[in-house]
C-alpha cells in the first residue's frame, strides 16, 4: 500500500488587520508620536487639521510622517461644526487642507475624516455626490478609544480600545493628546499580541469605511 505522501493543508487563519489613526495634528506631540511609532516599526494614518498644518515650527514634522511612511490625510481647517455641515463648507475645507497636505510633503492624498464622523454632518445625498464628484474619500472608524475626553488616565484608552477589538479588520480612532502617547505603547504591543498586522492607508487600495455606508466614498 503506497504512503500518502501529501501533507494536510493547514487552514490559513484569516489576516487580522489594525489600522491606527490619529485626528487633529499635527501638534507639539507629533515628533514623540513618530518616535513611538518608529520604535515599534508600525506605520500609521493621520488626519490632519488646515489650522495646525498652517503653523511652520511644525510642518517639519508632518514631512518627517510622510518621509517615513505614514499616511497624512485631511481634517478640514476649522473643525468647526456649524462651518462644516450647517455652513456647507465641508468640501471647500478638506479641498483646502488636501492643498496644503501637497505643498508641505508633495504628497497627493484624496482620504479625509470628517469632524465628528460622517454620521449625520454628511447624511444629504447631495454633499455625499460633491465629494465623490471630486474623487474625494472618507473614513470613519471601528473603535472610539475616547482618549480625548480622558486627560490622565491612559489606562482606561487602552480599555476601551481592548474591549471594542471584536473584528478583522479595525480603524482606530485617536488622537495626538499626551494621554494617547503615554498610552501608545501597550496599544501597539496589544495588537501584535492579538495577532494584528498594521495597515497604513493607500489610495490606490482603499475600501469602504464610512457610517454612511456609501460605496461611492
Amino acid at each position: 500500500m503506497e504512503e500518502n505522501s501529501e501533507q494536510p493543508v493547514e487552514e490559513k487563519e484569516p489576516e487580522k488587520v489594525v489600522y491606527i489613526t490619529f485626528d487633529d495634528g499635527p501638534s507639539k506631540w507629533t515628533e514623540q508620536f513618530l518616535d513611538v511609532l518608529d520604535a515599534h516599526d508600525v506605520k500609521a494614518t493621520f488626519f490632519m487639521q488646515g489650522s495646525n498644518l498652517k503653523k511652520e515650527h511644525l510642518q517639519e514634522s508632518v514631512k518627517r510622517a510622510a518621509q517615513e511612511g505614514h499616511y497624512i490625510g485631511g481634517h478640514s481647517m476649522t473643525h468647526n461644526y456649524q462651518a462644516l455641515y450647517s455652513n456647507q463648507q465641508f468640501l471647500p475645507e478638506m479641498l483646502e487642507s488636501l492643498d496644503l497636505i501637497h505643498e508641505i510633503t508633495g504628497t497627493t492624498p484624496r482620504l479625509v475624516r470628517p469632524p465628528y464622523g460622517s454620521a449625520p454632518g454628511l447624511n444629504g445625498e447631495h454633499i455625499r455626490k460633491q465629494l465623490a464628484d471630486a474623487n474625494i474619500k472618507i473614513w470613519d472608524w471601528t473603535i472610539d478609544s475616547h482618549d480625548w475626553e480622558l486627560p490622565g488616565n491612559p489606562s482606561q484608552i487602552i480599555q476601551n480600545i481592548k474591549q471594542d477589538t471584536t473584528s478583522d479588520k479595525e480603524i482606530v480612532l485617536m488622537h495626538e493628546k499626551s494621554q494617547t502617547l503615554e498610552a501608545l505603547p501597550d496599544i501597539l504591543n496589544f495588537f501584535k499580541d492579538q495577532g494584528y498586522i498594521f495597515g497604513v492607508y493607500n489610495d490606490a487600495s482603499h475600501f469602504v469605511m464610512n457610517f454612511q455606508n456609501d460605496a461611492a466614498l
